[in-house]
């Protein structure tokens, strides 16, 4: 590597050049000496030999050294979304009302459908999905502070009950009222599976997974969800668990699994993230927390990796340490690498 600050190793950025990892982008300059050129890691461009290559930690780098950009895939381009999209983030926290597309994109100087493309790709999550997900939490800690539920309405900044209870209902996953009595009227159903990485306690609403996680029970269930009513599942819940089971007997099948999960707004960029991965595929926890805004988040997106109520269904096993290393999981560092082996050796459709 050309610059010894480089903390990604020559064989990790090879890699990613290679599999055109695009979450690479921004990380890692590709220069080849037979063409005087330097790309991104996500150029279309036909891939050259080892040999022919010298690795930068940026373009700058790459320039001082008298190579000139890649006219096809715009490295100099990477800083300027970044830029962008830090700009978007900004706009959309400080929004009482959701912007328009239109409006974000003109802000930021991109056409509307590429600065989607963009934004997505960064955070995880669409503009729109961002700012309800900021909204849903205003509301979350209003229901927490406020005494009355018409009070946490315009402590969360909502005009009118009816716009808080529209917006609020299918994210918070039950009414607000039943959010603020600790979920007082929500039913969940619970079964154990037997899989081959051990018993799997799987718990669902009508709306979807709420608690997926190894080495729990009905104890460990009611402790999280004291006021719901907890019932053992049914024939609708058998199937649900089937489906939950296949995954992991054959990680990556499956990606529609339904949830009914919440979260902080930066939790929930997280996990749009992590579905975002594809099987067999895997990011750091630098990249995840870059891909969803924060690049200088990384602790926290390791723990919102942890808080992750749905193993398997919100597949946080596909994250790990930028030197390579496995990292942390809840249930077990076997049962994490052995999820990985079979992603990356089993057949995925």
């Amino acid at each position: 590597m050309d610059n010894t600050a480089f903390l990604i190793t020559d064989d990790v950025a090879w890699a990613a050049f290679e599999a055109r990892d695009r979450s690479f982008d921004g990380r890692v300059i590709v220069a080849v000496t037979t063409t005087g050129i330097y790309c991104k890691p996500s150029c279309p461009a036909r891939r050259p030999l080892r040999r022919h290559v010298r690795l930068f930690r940026d373009a700058g780098d790459a320039r001082a050294a008298g190579f000139r950009a890649c006219q096809r895939c715009r490295p100099d381009e990477v800083g300027r979304e970044r830029v962008a999209v830090a700009k978007a983030l900004a706009m959309l926290a400080a929004s009482e009302n959701a912007p328009t597309l239109d409006g974000l994109a003109q802000a930021v100087g991109y056409a509307p459908a590429h600065f989607h493309r963009l934004f997505k790709r960064a955070t995880g999550v669409t503009p729109a999905a961002y700012w309800r997900a900021r909204r849903t939490e205003a509301a979350r800690v209003a229901l927490g502070e406020e005494e009355k539920v018409s009070d946490a309405v315009y402590a969360a900044g909502y005009s009118a009950p009816s716009r808080f209870y529209a917006e609020t209902g299918a994210r918070l996953g039950m009414t607000p009222s039943a959010w603020k009595a600790g979920g007082a009227g929500v039913t969940i159903r619970w079964t154990i599976a037997e899989t081959s990485l051990g018993p799997l306690l799987i718990a669902a609403t009508d709306k979807g997974l709420c608690r997926v996680s190894f080495e729990e029970g009905e104890a460990e269930l009611r402790g999280r969800f004291p006021h719901a009513a907890i019932e053992p599942g049914g024939a609708a819940m058998a199937a649900l668990a089937a489906r939950v089971v296949a995954e992991v007997e054959t990680p990556g099948r499956d990606r529609d699994l339904p949830v009914d999960v919440q979260g902080t707004a930066f939790q929930e960029a997280v996990w749009q993230a992590l579905k975002a991965i594809p099987p067999g595929e895997s990011l750091s926890y630098a990249e995840l927390a870059a891909q969803v805004g924060r690049p200088g988040a990384v602790r926290a997106a390791g723990s919102a990796c942890g808080a992750n109520p749905v193993a398997i269904a919100i597949p946080c096993h596909r994250v790990a340490r930028s030197d390579g290393s496995l990292g942390g999981y809840a249930y077990g560092l076997d049962r994490k690498l052995a999820l990985r082996r079979r992603e990356s050796d089993g057949p995925q459709r």
